[in-house]
């Protein structure tokens, strides 16, 4: 037995032995941490009675680690919330943006020292070349009832003495935006400020500090610490030291006496505050550059201009734009030399990935070209010529290539040309023949991208030539994502509803209005109804039966079943109704600021399309016109049960909102056609009206009422946004439009387009043919 024993003793030990280190280093650890526990926490304590900090623990506190000196006991516990039944209820407000409730400042405002003979020539050169580039630029001045140039914000003081105007700038910023912003850079109108650059070195600067950075200067006849910041060159104020300066505006504007302004500001600092200007901080250096007579932007090629953050003094408007030129030039060289040296990293890094060089995408640094998961996901491209395109707005085959396509792609070949000369000069030369074949289309996670077949002649360097035809591939990247300023809306407004009822609709009336019952009345949306009835001419006559009197007894049980309810009405006759003429009548009965939105009876406006509207509709800006969802024909288009399980197949279309478990659903399509549903305020159709009126006169405009809807209006004459966008909320059932032969060629032809898109898709329309010839043939 001791053979065996022996035997499986040394096997064991044979497997054992590589982790025999490890087996001994970590009793060796557990056993040196367990000591050094035991000396720290000495004999009989708990370490986590002396962290809690409870009460009755050791009163040394050197002997452990407390979170505090009290007695309180720190364990988290939750505070369930209770609200008084017996106190009334106070709601709270909440701050219009949340940068206010969370206290956020914007980074840096610029404000211009100007005067009444620079401000419409120096100070409007300084708004066009770096206005974009700061959150707000206000411009001083001491001129009286100044006249400020289009795009300009000005503020007049009233008098043009230096220390006045200094001072009373201060305490505008002070008032007005001293919460609002950290830093505050005071400038000249004859200063070029290089903005990305200044802009940068804020980001760099903390802000819990007194500081005033500049150019420094000595005073003449004070020591060397007494330096003040010249103004010719700007300098940049803290917030903090703005505020602590605020009181001693009044004291320093009456006893320093100076006949510039930022001498007075840097005494006013050093003999209230006692800080004087400095020329570096935190390791940013203030550079700025002084510009000699007769000097050239373009030549000029020294360490000192090349990183400087303000030039002074320019004399002339021209001036400035050359210098914004040749900064711009010299800021997108360094952009350009970036990016190579990011794409050189990018190849590097590249092999060592597992795609390894197959997973590098073109153009370097881009994201890939997006993947389709589907035949629907496809993105299609867009085929066109020097002279038309063959993706028309309007359904059309074939349009002309004009307006901002036309710019575009030939930008898209000039740059193409650009690029070839760039890669095989000197040996080779290339002029555009013509273009044989384009393609583009927008890649939502790229840009624009362009194939484009180019017929060209190359030029040797001897001066041979030859025809040869290349194939480029281009992409226009997307550029920053910028937030467009938009006005401010809310969903607290109230919406007036327009129901126009023609004869032929007044069936389905009262459908509609239990759906409105139902979505609006009941939640008690702050939402209005108003119906047009239109009358025929000889419809609703004396002794002749009233179409509407369905629809009004209707209204009544309405306004009988919601107390406080009201529904109004008003009767027109008309015998070819315009949608623009019913909209004056309605017009005129409202006041200029309401909320309209037209509506049709096969409508079903809900909760969520009414905040669409009024976030959409913007009074002065924006009108909106969503498209709504036509469901097929249900002779045509099968109806679908709810989804059945994994694997039984692919379902048919169905409505965006469509509910499953409300059962069989009929499949449709966004309506692109129709644009009788609308959003927009009174005062905004009352301008573009008037515009209409002014514009077309006489017979012209009665006419012109025919063939036009609201839409129409907005579109023609009027200078707002129009917003035109799905909406899944609205959706149709499937009915007839009636197509009047009194509209205009391109209302007639949308209509009957309509009703033809809204019969069923292609595939249960090819399924009807089938089925009837099958039919005609037996």
């Amino acid at each position: 037995m001791s053979g065996p024993t022996t035997m499986r003793l040394s096997s064991l030990l044979a497997l054992l032995r590589p982790v025999l280190p490890l087996i001994l280093g970590l009793s060796l650890g557990c056993s040196l941490s367990l000591l050094r526990v035991s000396w720290i926490q000495g004999e009989g304590e708990d370490p986590c009675v002396e962290a809690v900090g409870e009460a009755g623990g050791p009163q040394n506190p050197d002997s452990r680690i407390r979170l505090d000196q009290s007695d309180e006991d720190f364990k988290p516990r939750i505070v369930p919330y209770y609200r008084d039944p017996n106190k009334p209820y106070k709601k709270v407000l909440r701050t219009r943006y949340i940068q206010t409730e969370l206290g956020s400042r914007e980074r840096l405002l610029v404000a211009v020292l100007t005067s009444r003979a620079t401000l419409s020539t120096l100070a409007v050169a300084v708004n066009r070349t770096v206005a974009h580039h700061f959150p707000r630029l206000l411009y001083f001045t001491g001129q009286r009832g100044a006249r400020a140039p289009a795009g300009m914000q000005v503020v007049s003081h009233g008098d043009e003495r230096p220390a006045w105007l200094m001072s009373e700038t201060l305490r505008h910023l002070h008032t007005h935006f001293g919460a609002d912003y950290d830093w505050f850079f005071i400038m000249q109108d004859d200063t070029y400020v290089q903005a990305p650059r200044l802009a940068a070195l804020a980001g760099h600067l903390s802000i819990n500090q007194d500081l005033y950075l500049g150019r420094a200067e000595e005073f003449i006849g004070s020591g060397e610490q007494a330096r003040y910041c010249h103004g010719g060159f700007g300098y940049l104020l803290s917030r903090s030291l703005l505020l602590r300066l605020r009181p001693h505006l009044d004291g320093c504007r009456g006893d320093i006496l100076s006949a510039r302004p930022d001498e007075w500001l840097g005494r006013c600092l050093i003999d209230s505050l006692g800080i004087g200007c400095v020329s570096q901080h935190q390791g940013q250096q203030y550079r700025s550059f002084e510009l000699a007579k007769n000097w050239d932007p373009e030549k000029e090629g020294s360490s000192a201009f090349l990183s400087a953050f303000a030039v002074h003094p320019v004399t002339e408007g021209t001036l400035m734009y050359r210098l914004h030129k040749r900064f711009s030039a010299l800021e997108l060289e360094w952009a350009y030399r970036e990016i190579e040296q990011l794409q050189a990293q990018i190849r590097n890094l590249t092999v060592l990935t597992p795609e390894g060089e197959a997973g590098l995408s073109w153009p370097v640094g881009l994201p890939a070209p997006f993947t389709p998961h589907s035949r629907f996901e496809v993105l299609g491209w867009d085929y066109f010529t020097e002279q038309h395109t063959f993706s028309c707005t309007d359904g059309a085959p074939k349009c002309p290539l004009q307006g901002a396509s036309r710019v575009d792609i030939g930008d898209a070949v000039e740059t193409a040309l650009e690029q070839l000369n760039q890669r095989y000069q000197p040996r080779l030369r290339f002029q555009k023949q013509r273009l044989l074949n384009g393609y583009r289309r927008f890649d939502p996670a790229r840009g624009m991208e362009y194939t484009l077949d180019l017929l060209l002649e190359a030029v040797t360097q001897r001066g041979h030539r030859r025809v040869l035809a290349r194939r480029v591939s281009l992409l226009r990247p997307l550029s920053r994502v910028e937030i467009l300023p938009m006005p401010y809306v809310t969903e607290a407004t109230r919406v007036q509803l327009v129901l126009p009822l023609l004869v032929a609709e007044a069936a389905a009336a009262p459908a509609f209005l239990e759906a409105f019952a139902a979505s609006v009345l009941e939640p008690r949306e702050h939402a209005l109804l108003t119906l047009l009835l239109v009358y025929g001419p000889r419809e609703g006559g004396r002794g002749a039966l009233d179409p509407f009197l369905q629809v009004k007894v209707a209204a009544a049980e309405l306004e009988r079943r919601y107390p406080g309810t009201r529904l109004a009405w008003l009767a027109v006759r008309a015998e070819a109704p315009s949608q623009v003429r019913l909209m004056d009548v309605i017009s005129k009965k409202h006041p200029v600021d309401t909320l309209f939105f037209l509506t049709t009876v096969w409508t079903r406006p809900g909760p969520e399309v009414l905040n669409r509207c009024r976030m959409n509709a913007i009074s002065g800006w924006q009108a909106f016109f969503p498209v709504h969802f036509q469901e097929f024909n249900p002779a045509l288009s099968p109806q679908r049960s709810p989804p059945g399980p994994p694997g039984s197949g692919p379902d048919p279309p169905s409505p965006p909102g469509a509910d499953p478990s409300r059962g069989a659903t009929v499949g449709g399509r966004f309506d692109r056609q129709a644009s009788a549903e609308g959003c927009f305020y009174n005062a905004d159709y009352l301008a573009a009206r008037a515009r209409l009126a002014s514009e077309l006169a006489g017979q012209e405009e009665e006419e012109a009422l025919e063939g036009l809807e609201v839409m129409d209006v907005f579109l023609r004459f009027s200078g707002l946004h129009l917003f035109r966008a799905v909406e899944p909320g609205l959706v149709q059932k499937f009915a007839l439009r009636d197509c009047s032969p009194r509209l205009s060629e391109e209302l007639y032809h949308r209509c009957r387009l309509s009703n033809l898109e809204g019969l069923g898709g292609r595939a249960q329309l090819a399924m009807a043919l089938f089925e009837q010839e099958q039919a005609n043939s037996t």
